[in-house]
């Protein structure tokens, strides 16, 4: 029995507030959308995103970031309603059962989804839901007119799971749009099954919930550390942290071989475990020929902010003989500082020698050190 999970992504975020997806939030360094898709990826067969055709490029580039799975993408329509019938007609043949989950209900666990695929395969639908707490009055113009009676009264989640001939028959039965999958089977007379939910399985809606859900996940600082070091050779500029710096000799690389902003990018590579500069930007690409090293620093921070960190701090020290860059320390700092977002109290930069020792020492290279602390966005 193959089982498809199906993970809406297509909304404006307008109530959010957000330009993007609000399925891209991120929650403890990841995506929202990324940690449905690790819930579902242990329970389901196979996997539909429904997206805006907009933003199918940097979903795409998000899972294989994330190494995760992403068997079919489909589109959004203009309600949910035409979004999931999208989505029904990208699944494979062999789905016998389909979840259909809200992205934005970034903590959906592994044991509300198996309850739901259980009652899927018993009863034709499985939909989790919680208990109303609060006392529910209706009322019009706000005058209350009734008060209505909680102990059966529940708040519908997802994922909602159906075999899916009973959905595919339920969507080509539908006379009006519904706000979700049961009302279709609600409609044609079919029961509707409810399991239990969690009332962590909110949806993100309002900035109010975002918030609420970050606070669940105090994620960490992280401390990374880069080196690097580039042979001084005539015909080239000397570059470091984007500044010229006048001398007879600059540094050999592919890119501008600014070995100071090297060292920082791979410390904030580091700091997430994201390798290294040469990694993300392979000298076989000749995109990156004699490429900025600010604009490679900048490439490399906007990765860094998706997963929901920013910068705290950094440190960078430049090993060199000669020449003397204490002048153009001040301008190094205010460039990183620009590029990262952050006030120049927060990026230190060092310069110093080896007393003629080494290859520093002899004028035949410059190395760089950095450190870096990052916080939680």
């Amino acid at each position: 029995m193959s089982i498809c999970a199906v993970i809406l992504c297509g909304g404006s975020g307008s109530r959010m507030g957000t330009k993007e997806s609000k399925t891209l939030l991120t929650l403890g360094g990841e995506p929202a959308v990324i940690r449905c898709a690790k819930a579902f990826h242990a329970c389901a067969d196979h996997t539909v995103l429904v997206v805006r055709p907009e933003e199918e490029p940097l979903f795409r580039s998000l899972f294989q970031d994330f190494h995760l799975p992403l068997y079919q993408v489909a589109y959004g329509g203009d309600t949910r309603q035409q979004s999931v019938k999208n989505a029904l007609n990208a699944l494979p043949e062999d789905c016998d059962i389909v979840l259909i989950h809200d992205g934005a209900r970034a903590m959906v666990s592994e044991a509300v989804i198996r309850r739901v695929i259980d009652s899927a395969r018993e009863h034709g639908s499985g939909i989790p839901a919680v208990p109303v707490k609060d006392t529910i009055k209706e009322a019009h113009e706000n005058i209350v007119s009734r008060t209505l009676d909680r102990s059966c009264l529940y708040a519908m989640q997802t994922p909602q799971g159906f075999q899916t001939e009973l959905l595919l028959k339920a969507h080509r039965s539908a006379t009006q749009d519904c706000t979700d999958d049961a009302a279709l089977l609600e409609n044609m007379q079919y029961p509707v099954y409810l399991v239990d939910g969690d009332p962590l399985n909110f949806k993100l809606t309002t900035p109010e919930d975002y918030q609420m859900a970050k606070s669940l996940f105090p994620a960490l600082p992280r401390i990374g550390t880069g080196f690097d070091a580039h042979r001084l050779v005539e015909g080239r500029r000397l570059i470091l942290c984007g500044v010229e710096v006048p001398y007879e000799k600059g540094l050999l690389g592919h890119s501008d071989a600014d070995v100071a902003l090297h060292a920082l990018t791979d410390a904030m590579l580091g700091a997430m475990a994201m390798g290294d500069i040469g990694k993300l930007f392979p000298d076989s690409d000749m995109s990156f020929k004699d490429i900025s090293s600010v604009l490679l620093m900048e490439r490399a921070y906007a990765k860094i902010k998706e997963k929901g960190y920013r910068l705290g701090n950094c440190d960078v020290t430049i090993v060199a003989q000669k020449p003397k860059l204490s002048p153009y320390i001040e301008a190094m700092r205010a460039n990183i500082a620009r590029a990262l977002e952050t006030d120049i109290s927060q990026v230190s930069v060092k310069a110093t020698t080896t007393e003629k020792m080494g290859y520093e020492g002899q004028g035949e290279g410059i190395s760089a050190q950095s450190v870096c602390l990052l916080i939680p966005c």
